[in-house]
């Protein structure tokens, strides 16, 4: 008898892990059923082909196309939250504009390398209802702080001149977004050489305008 507990755990864990691998299998099929055919011509048959399941399986992991729609969604904001790290500070902290550079570039690797991603957060996300614009909002406004913060730290150690931060930090912002929308729509291919290019251009061109000094 001594032995059935940590016989009995073994089974239980394994039992977790195939849930979890299920679950996250029908996710991985639901993600370009979204983007080919769109969220409202999208139905629970079509991500339950996709997957290979039963449709009693489906129901067994969500209650619905919109709860799995919104759980990616959740992936997808977490996939592009985990290119940004906040603003090192301190005496051996990298410079502010290069900590900012870095950050844009992996945001921007991460848009053209997952181009499922950027679609689903460009191109169906937006708009399908109040909870879901209401996610998108706060994860534009997390964005939209890290920016600020960036650039307020610039202007505490004077390599930035004085300006609206806030105003800047929207700027910035606006161009990845647009670099987001322009992927999506062209299907551009963008070599990673090419996308550190544009991350270091899309900063200077916001920090330092079109006017020569």
């Amino acid at each position: 008898m001594k032995n059935a507990a940590p016989e009995s755990d073994g089974r239980t864990q394994r039992a977790k892990s195939q849930r979890r691998n299920r679950r996250d299998a029908i996710l991985r099929a639901a993600r370009p059923v979204f983007v080919e055919k769109g969220y409202h011509q999208t139905h629970v048959s079509d991500i339950i082909d996709a997957a290979g399941i039963a449709r009693g399986t489906f129901y067994l992991y969500f209650d619905s196309k919109t709860a799995i729609f919104s759980e990616l969604l959740d992936l997808s904001m977490g996939e592009l939250r985990a290119a940004i790290v906040g603003v090192e500070r301190g005496p051996d902290a990298p410079p502010v504009e290069l900590q900012l550079a870095s950050t844009v570039q992996r945001l921007l690797r991460t848009v053209v390398g997952n181009r499922l991603l950027t679609t689903f957060l460009v191109r169906e996300a937006v708009g399908l209802d109040e909870e879901i614009d209401a996610r998108l909002k706060t994860f534009y406004e997390d964005l939209l702080k890290y920016i600020r913060e960036a650039l307020d730290e610039g202007q505490r150690m004077g390599f930035l001149r004085t300006m609206d931060t806030e105003v800047g930090a929207f700027c910035i912002l606006g161009t990845i977004k647009q670099f987001m929308e322009q992927v999506v729509m062209h299907d551009r291919d963008v070599p990673k050489e090419d996308i550190d290019r544009l991350a270091i251009a899309v900063l200077d061109f916001n920090l330092r305008g079109i006017l020569s000094s």
